[in-house]
């Protein structure tokens, strides 16, 4: 079956989806221990999680980029994220979705969350045919990730260098079989329809 062009693939269960993100160890290692971001993490700054585990490889280097040495898979509610994407508007204008460039800017202004559609990775971080959802929280979608949202947190990087080890030694196979069970997230048509681009 030919893959989607852009499609939510992410480990999940009934209730919570697994999400990335990767900050300098004084952000990343509290917010293990406590299960929460810590007071120093910024609840005014807009935060991009991403349901896709090499697509954060990619964008922190595989946890050796400076400031996104720790590797975080923070479990949300589905309730969460899905609010999120029902109050989400693209990042960038998308002739079809929008009427104008002008009606965007004002709908991109008022949501509290952003949509992406990045080029997915495989284990050598190389750019696949198909696109990965980032999703982009500020205001009032950031409050409620760090403070309603958030199930559990927890500390990826030794996964993500084991892996990386896997791959620098020309052994995908293994590599592979480390990795988060990504698959389709299921969501029904109308959440999406205006955030396909």
């Amino acid at each position: 079956m030919e893959q989607p062009q852009r499609e939510i693939r992410a480990a999940y269960t009934d209730s919570t989806i697994t999400v990335y993100q990767a900050y300098a160890p004084e952000i990343g290692l509290p917010a293990v221990q406590e299960g929460r971001f810590p007071t120093a993490w910024k609840r005014d700054r807009m935060t991009w999680i991403k349901p896709s585990f090499l697509w954060m490889m990619y964008r922190c280097g595989w946890g050796t980029k400076e400031g996104q040495e720790t590797v975080l898979a923070v479990e949300i509610s589905r309730d969460g994220f899905e609010w999120a994407l029902r109050h989400a508007c693209l990042s960038s204008y998308a002739r079809g979705v929008h009427p104008d460039r002008a009606a965007w800017q004002r709908q991109l202004k008022r949501a509290p969350a952003r949509v992406q559609w990045d080029p997915e990775r495989d284990l050598h971080l190389q750019p696949r045919p198909y696109r990965s959802l980032q999703l982009g929280l500020c205001d009032e979608a950031t409050r409620r990730y760090a403070d309603e949202w958030t199930v559990a947190i927890r500390d990826e990087t030794p996964l993500a260098h084991e892996i990386h080890a896997l791959v620098n030694s020309g052994d995908l196979d293994s590599a592979a079989r480390l990795l988060p069970q990504e698959r389709p997230y299921p969501v029904e048509d109308e959440l999406l329809a205006h955030l396909r681009g």
